[in-house]
């Protein structure tokens, strides 16, 4: 039985095109997948069903919900509807919730709004319904706030929100973008298998087509505001007729020509590194205790080496990037760069600090918006109270920008001017400008689509090929990690449990984490 029925659905906002003929079925107990690049139209289809548009859009077409047209219905007839027949999950969980409100108020708020009942009756069906999201009140109690619980927690959360009054349609935007490869594969299992026991129909909204291989029974596939192919996973997978539906495949399937590693002199030594954290007190008089985020941590990266670091939230790799940057003190162990010691308080050591720099996930926003391109990546040359003429400091700028894949007069612009991947080669410029001898890369494509991720791997393995680069790359992209990096390391609980040669490793794992991490990975077909 058909569930929604998008017919003919066009969009415009000030004038400008945004959707073209979007027609879509889901029935009920059905997933469909909405894939394509930033862009491209898939989160517009999904609040056009929600009815949730931008001021000054004008649309034409119909929307079904079984035999309801929702395009006809006046604001608080779809304010019934929303959250109680549609219920939608959105992207990043810490943004979707409030940080001032508990947990339990916030699933509660659906049923305040929808149903009748009593606060007794309430606190039942949000407990109920936390237990479905396989967050049991007894061991995560109503009145923990946001802050309080991981990022695959948060997402539950936001899922029980959308799912409490049992909707008939579930609307999923990039449910699991953020997450590390374990929390990834729980949440889409949990989201199947609401699916299955509500029996309602899911709009999956992602550009992942790993994710979409396993979870989706349709998938439509848009661009620039069109489908450009539609049909079953398995027919779409196998016969793909677009060119566009291909790129996206093998883009998804994409390995760098990354240069053979010439590894020379140890670069960075890193011996028996520790960082603890002191607890909250729970008691006025107890002692304080101590959380060990890092455990006598020890590698060595040679000179030209492209070492990954993989694991899951919470398993000391940001903790570790931080000291390693000199941004956190050391409770144990030895930070040396060719030989110099790193420390956070010695000023002497910032000669040693500036040789390592850091591209983050987020490039937009690590960034200073107000300021343009010219300044930001110049930044660290100022830092450096390096004495440098203006000719010289545009003619850095310029052969920085060129190097990685952008013109000259891109200086001149703001970071809004730039798409997400001109952004991270923006980030990347910075990092290169003062000619470190090692680059962090943390999460540095893990938020990108999949043609502008291959385009910025591409670009690293040229650097790699044209500046003898030494990187440690961040990523629960097991993927990526895997045609990117010479060797790898596995973190777990801020222990490396496993630490060798990537293909070795990810091909013949031999601690059951490593495999355990591997098998959660979503995977992508090979078909002849």
């Amino acid at each position: 039985m058909t569930l929604l029925k998008l017919n003919s659905i066009n969009l415009d906002i000030n004038g400008k095109s945004i959707l073209k003929d979007i027609s879509l079925e889901v029935r009920k107990g059905e997933i469909l997948a909405i894939t394509g690049e930033s862009g491209s139209g898939k989160s517009m289809t999904a609040l056009s069903v929600m009815q949730l548009l931008p001021i000054g859009s004008v649309q034409n077409g119909s929307i079904f919900l079984e035999d309801t047209n929702l395009m006809s219905l006046t604001e608080s007839e779809l304010c019934r509807i929303r959250g109680n027949e549609i219920g939608m999950i959105f992207q990043e969980p810490m943004t979707a919730l409030n940080p001032l409100k508990t947990i339990g108020d916030q699933i509660a708020e659906t049923v305040k709004l929808h149903k009748a009942a009593s606060n007794r009756d309430t606190v039942e069906i949000v407990k109920s319904t936390m237990r479905r999201v396989e967050m049991p009140p007894e061991k995560f109690p109503l009145y923990l706030y946001p802050h309080q619980l991981s990022g695959g927690q948060r997402q539950r959360v936001v899922i029980a929100m959308a799912i409490i009054s049992k909707p008939k349609l579930l609307i999923a935007d990039e449910p699991t973008t953020a997450l590390d490869v374990t929390t990834q594969s729980q949440i889409l299992t949990l989201l199947k298998g609401l699916v299955t026991d509500l029996n309602m129909g899911m709009i999956m909204i992602t550009h992942d087509l790993a994710v979409v291989h396993n979870m989706a029974d349709k998938i439509s596939v848009m661009n620039q505001g069109e489908i450009v192919e539609i049909g079953s996973t398995s027919t779409i997978f196998r016969t793909m007729k677009h060119p566009y539906t291909k790129m996206l495949f093998n883009a998804s399937n994409h390995k760098v020509d990354l240069p053979k590693a010439i590894t020379t002199e140890p670069l960075l030594e890193v011996s028996n590194l520790s960082r603890d954290y002191i607890l909250p007190k729970t008691k006025i008089f107890e002692k304080p205790r101590i959380f060990r985020a890092v455990d006598k941590v020890s590698f060595t990266l040679h000179k030209g080496e492209r070492l990954g670091l993989v694991g899951e939230s919470g398993c000391g790799k940001s903790t570790l990037t931080r000291a390693l940057l000199g941004l956190e003190e050391i409770q144990e162990g030895k930070i040396k760069i060719s030989g110099q010691l790193v420390l956070k308080k010695d000023v002497d050591s910032f000669a040693s600090k500036k040789r390592m720099q850091v591209v983050f996930q987020d490039p937009f926003g690590s960034f200073n918006p107000r300021h343009k391109v010219s300044r930001l990546i110049s930044e660290p040359l100022y830092l450096e109270k390096r004495n440098i003429t203006n000719d010289e400091l545009n003619n850095l700028l310029e052969t920085t920008l060129i190097s990685v894949g952008l013109n000259r007069d891109d200086k001149e612009k703001y970071i809004h001017e730039f798409s997400g991947g001109q952004r991270q080669r923006i980030a990347i410029a910075r990092a290169l400008i003062v000619k470190p001898e090692i680059i962090i890369f943390d999460e540095a494509v893990s938020a990108l689509d999949v043609s502008v991720r291959a385009q910025i791997l591409d670009l690293i393995a040229e650097l790699c090929r044209s500046l003898d680069l030494t990187y440690i790359f961040i990523s629960h992209d097991l993927s990526v990690v895997r045609t990117i990096t010479d060797k790898v390391m596995v973190m777990e609980n801020g222990k490396i449990i496993e630490y060798g040669n990537t293909e070795k490793i990810l091909t013949n794992p031999t601690h059951e984490y490593t495999v355990k991490l591997i098998e959660a990975a979503p995977s992508m077909p090979s078909f002849s």
